[in-house]
């Protein structure tokens, strides 16, 4: 059994000129990163190793999510989840995941919304800094495919902890 954490990036500024990749999160969205944080912690959701899109707001929302959940395992930004498909997590997870039993993505809508309706049959609104747990009846992440179905175990939104 493996455990699929979902992490939409946190809210983000219409920053003037910058190109969108550029963009960085508002005070609210710094603020809604850390509570998520907190609530991951909280409901035992620290991951073991985080795939995270190198869009500066996913970067960002993780900068503030991370130290308030503890996480202490490993990251890696891949340029590949900036604006994914569902099938470009599921190959980055497969690539990376090795013997984690609870791997985070940090990205991006639609895909990930996409992602949890493709996994679970679901279909769920994903608004900023929201967190979903994804049950998977995998041995391996490596056995993971565009037709593996999970099932959905919770979701967070930030206004729901307030």
């Amino acid at each position: 059994m493996r455990t699929l954490l979902i992490l939409r990036h946190a809210k983000s500024g219409h920053d003037d000129g910058l190109p969108d990749k550029a963009r960085t999160l508002t005070e609210r969205g710094r603020k809604a990163a850390a509570k998520m944080g907190g609530v991951a912690l909280e409901a035992g959701l620290v991951p073991d190793l985080v795939l995270c899109s190198n869009a500066a707001r996913a970067r960002e929302t993780w900068a503030h999510f991370g130290p308030a959940a503890g996480f202490r395992g490993k990251i890696e930004y891949l340029n590949e989840l900036y604006l994914a498909e569902p099938a470009v997590y599921l190959a980055a997870v497969a690539e990376y995941g090795g013997d984690a039993a609870r791997v985070m993505v940090v990205g991006h809508n639609p895909g990930l919304e996409d992602l949890v309706s493709q996994l679970t049959g679901e279909r769920c609104e994903l608004p900023t800094a929201a967190l979903v747990e994804c049950e998977l009846s995998l041995e391996s992440w490596s056995l993971v495919t565009p037709v593996t179905s999970g099932k959905l175990i919770r979701f967070f939104r930030p206004k729901d902890t307030e």
